[in-house]
């Protein structure tokens, strides 16, 4: 491909990033410190910017070698993947991406089924918050969550989830939790990244207003439901990502199911060339089968 780098300087450019040491990684590609200073200098060059600041202290990347480093260290990942699947002999890989805690709580528990249903597919599941990059091939589906406004890709709805606060039963006995006005007499947990937030849910079914500050917020669904079951307050969550914890008796609809908010939130996402893929089509087939239970 023209105007391509070679593969040697992109591998010591993210060496080098990820290790923040000329030496640890030229130890690491079996390399001495000077050939990686050489490779970096002509990725540079090529570039024409510079990549990382040198300093007494140590080396770090540029601002330009941060946006560089999201692209090539996702691009090297799904190289050495496909490279281990060759070699491995696999055949049949598919690779899912997905927003974290719909990946441990709810994906993780039913894939046992799909591994029975299709046991000639080779399943790799990453999960993060950044939507996976479909250009750089880091994923055949993404199953990604909040306001779909992904351009030119096929989005598929999953399933609708009610939105409603949760907490521990030992939590809503000790308050003697009964009306919504009381809310504001505990310690509310803030989860940053949920379609719905406290503010939404008071206007629904309160005249109050929802608190400008709380004792404790998280980045994701799971970390907010765990701070729940340990008593540190009331999390406004889905029920299907709290599924396994209502099953079990560790959290519990504070004023009942009609309490709550119906979102579509999570969506199987694809490039329309995927579609005709065995593997994926054998898979959206099983997730939406299994959203159907829900």
């Amino acid at each position: 491909m023209p105007g391509l780098p070679p593969i040697a300087s992109l591998q010591a450019f993210e060496a080098v990033a990820r290790r923040r040491s000329f030496a640890l990684a030229a130890a690491e590609l079996h390399l001495t410190a000077s050939a990686i200073s050489h490779q970096i200098a002509r990725l540079e060059a090529q570039l024409d910017i510079r990549l990382f600041e040198r300093s007494a202290h140590g080396v770090r990347l540029s601002p330009a070698g941060e946006r560089y480093l999201l692209h090539v260290g996702a691009a090297l990942t799904a190289i050495a993947a496909a490279t281990d699947d060759l070699r491995q002999g696999i055949r049949n890989s598919l690779y899912v991406h997905s927003a974290p805690s719909l990946a441990s709580l709810w994906l993780m528990p039913r894939l046992h089924r799909f591994a029975q249903a299709y046991p000639d597919i080779a399943l790799n599941l990453s999960a993060a918050h950044t939507p996976s990059d479909f250009a750089l091939g880091q994923a055949d589906i993404d199953i990604r969550y909040g306001v779909p406004q992904w351009g030119d890709l096929v989005v598929e709805p999953l399933f609708e989830e009610p939105i409603l606060p949760l907490a521990s039963p030992s939590f809503i006995k000790l308050h003697q939790l009964k009306r919504p006005e009381q809310l504001l007499d505990v310690p509310l947990i803030q989860s940053n990244v949920s379609v719905v937030q406290w503010s939404d849910w008071m206007r629904k079914f309160t005249r109050l207003r929802a608190p400008d500050r709380f004792p404790v917020r998280f980045d994701r669904a799971q970390l907010s439901l765990d701070a729940a079951t340990q008593g540190l307050g009331v999390a406004l969550e889905s029920a299907v990502n709290a599924s396994g914890h209502l099953a079990e008796g560790k959290l519990k609809p504070v004023f009942g199911l009609d309490k709550a908010i119906r979102v579509k939130a999570h969506f199987a996402v694809y490039p329309e060339r995927h579609a005709k893929r065995p593997a994926v089509e054998a898979f959206l087939a099983w997730l939406h089968g299994e959203a159907a239970r829900v």
